[in-house]
């Protein structure tokens, strides 16, 4: 009886084993969205109260753009993404014109010293550069990393962000951002595997 126990006891723990080794390893973290992909939120969000300047050091805030669509892009000139992006960023605001208005805030400490040969050497027409030199708007919307960009709608709340470099001009990004030009627009749900 003893060894029919032993048995029985040595079957029921390999029995256990194997069905620990067969088991898929526990939940982690979730992955990280991926760069460059819209990743909206569950709900639209207000967004935070944020200052920044112009190149002529005139202060502004988002409620300066009240009832617009706006698109604030976390830059500097140091970030390879964010020079990468911008002439995509540029061509979708000469193609938009009016109905969106991108904030394309420099993060650089240099602030316009740093700012003004890039926007030269792009040839930057459309998009205007504005200037946070001492990150106040990258900590206010609790940025990781440069580029990110933030959707924000007519009544001043965020849709969703992108962080990574994107092309701005893209059918996808187009799909995403067109609908919401009419007043009553929508933002359309991108899953985070869809690249723009």
């Amino acid at each position: 009886m003893k060894s029919g126990c032993a048995a029985l006891a040595a079957l029921l723990l390999f029995t256990a084993g194997a069905a620990a080794m067969a088991a898929p390893p526990a939940a982690g973290p979730a992955d990280p969205p991926a760069l460059g992909v819209f990743v909206p939120l569950a709900a639209p969000q207000p967004a935070p109260k944020i200052a920044f300047a112009d190149a002529a050091g005139h202060r502004l805030t988002l409620a300066d753009f009240a009832g617009k669509i706006v698109l604030v892009n976390l830059w500097a000139t140091w970030c390879a993404p964010c020079r990468s992006e911008m002439p995509s960023l540029e061509r979708l605001q000469t193609r938009l014109g009016d109905k969106l208005t991108v904030l394309a805030i420099s993060e650089d400490i240099g602030g316009e010293k740093a700012v003004a040969p890039f926007v030269a050497k792009l040839g930057l027409k459309s998009v205007k550069t504005y200037l946070d030199p001492n990150s106040t708007v990258a900590q206010a919307f609790k940025v990781d990393g440069l580029p990110t960009s933030f959707l924000i709608d007519r009544k001043g709340r965020v849709l969703g962000r992108v962080e990574g470099e994107a092309k701005w001009d893209s059918a996808k990004m187009l799909a995403l951002i067109t609908p919401l030009l009419d007043e009553g627009g929508v933002v359309k749900i991108s899953a985070p595997a869809d690249h723009p």
